[in-house]
């Protein structure tokens, strides 16, 4: 069993690092224990919360002090349910210690006091020969874990849960923010591609009324339309140019569908899935068999100490959140779709305008902006094609997806 370098001291002692280190005063120390004894409560708390020294200064301060490592409390830490028999809550909020990781065959304790005899006599009492490290915990912290993982039966822990739930929720959360830049990103694209539309078009009206006669010699602002055809053209260019190299470029359709499915991770762990008949179709997409998995995700918790209705609540918001996360991902998949069949429509378009000037006014040196309409239609339709190609199956096997309300 490891053991400290030094025997328990008065508090004021286990803190003198803070004075040194010239995180507070000597005087302001005294100060402290003063108030901490006139109101029955721990120095650190004091420390922590009246002179605003942080968590972490006050534990590297006390590992100062006892030569050992420390310990901080956190919800999220998983205790081995085989650490918590035969604990007794009462016992270790009085001794202020508490088995907190299982490292290998060795129990790391964390502890308000890890040099204490009467902490080590316990800890060896219950864990019998098994080696134990000692780490220095703030009282606070040792009282959130007793909290915590002694509630209920150590066969049935929740412990806090519902933090780790919190947790995936925010990711989720953070991914549908993200996914809406990226449908934003989507959206701008089009708009700017609108300005690349409306350039085409002038070009090819400039282009024809230049072959229509006139009593009047209205072909200088034919060639402005063209010149300003031409302009808007370049924006749109420009602005499609800016998106594609951004930061937050949209990434390859299966990426944002990998994403999402990862983000999804927490129904292994904390949702539990009903079984049912295989369907004669299953759905190919790895998208579609997310959503139709949703559904058949439930919560099973019986009733104890440790699971109040909150709890069922926790699980019902995560799998709500999963629906909506699946739902971003198509709407983000159906706006790429979108955007590359409007690429597709509009190349179309400008090329069989191009053809249809060619063969209309015939060949001539007038055949320059032809080409440049029939070049540019077909790398707008295959650029369009690149983007919605990779999104089509999702279309077809989306109506198929059971309806997640």
């Amino acid at each position: 069993m490891k053991t400290c370098n030094k025997a328990s001291t008065p508090e004021t002692i286990r803190f003198q690092e803070l004075v040194k280190r010239g995180s507070i005063t000597e005087g302001q120390l005294q100060e402290a224990w003063r108030e901490a004894v006139q109101r029955d409560m721990e120095l650190e708390t004091i420390l922590r919360y009246e002179f605003n020294i942080p968590r972490r200064v006050l534990l590297e301060s006390l590992a100062e002090y006892y030569g050992c490592s420390w310990l901080e409390y956190d919800e999220r830490r998983p205790v081995p349910p085989e650490l918590l028999i035969g604990l007794d809550a009462n016992q270790l909020c009085l001794s202020q210690w508490f088995p907190a990781i299982r490292d290998g065959n060795t129990v790391v304790i964390a502890a308000a006091d890890p040099c204490d005899p009467v902490v080590h006599a316990e800890a060896a009492k219950i864990f019998l020969d098994a080696p134990c490290e000692f780490r220095v915990a703030l009282a606070q912290d040792i009282l959130g874990f007793i909290q915590d993982f002694l509630n209920g039966a150590p066969q049935h822990i929740i412990g806090n849960e519902r933090t780790g739930l919190a947790y995936w929720r925010n990711t989720m959360s953070r991914w549908r923010t993200r996914l809406a830049c990226y449908r934003t990103d989507f959206a701008l694209l089009r708009t700017r591609f609108s300005l690349l539309r409306g350039g085409l078009a002038l070009i090819t009206i400039g282009r024809t009324l230049l072959h229509l006669p006139s009593r009047y010699s209205l072909a200088l602002f034919y060639w402005i339309m063209i010149a300003a055809g031409f302009g808007l053209v370049l924006l749109g260019l420009a602005g499609y140019a800016r998106i594609k190299r951004s930061v937050v470029s949209p990434p390859h359709y299966q990426t944002i569908v990998e994403v999402t499915s990862a983000s999804l991770y927490f129904l292994e762990n904390y949702q539990f899935s009903e079984r049912k008949p295989a369907e004669s179709t299953t759905p190919h997409t790895m998208l579609a068999r997310l959503a139709n998995m949703l559904p058949n995700c439930c919560v099973f918790i019986d009733s104890s100490l440790d699971n109040k209705v909150r709890s069922y609540l926790a699980h019902e918001r995560n799998s709500l959140a999963a629906q909506r996360t699946v739902a971003a991902c198509y709407r983000t998949v159906y706006s790429r779709a979108r955007t590359g069949l409007s690429f597709i429509r509009t190349g179309v378009s400008f090329t069989s305008i191009g053809l249809g000037l060619v063969g209309y006014f015939g060949v001539g040196w007038m055949t320059l902006l032809d080409t440049f309409l029939i070049a540019a239609g077909l790398l707008l339709a295959v650029d369009g094609f690149i983007w919605y190609w990779p999104v089509r199956k999702e279309q077809c096997e989306a109506s198929k997806c059971a309806i997640i309300a």
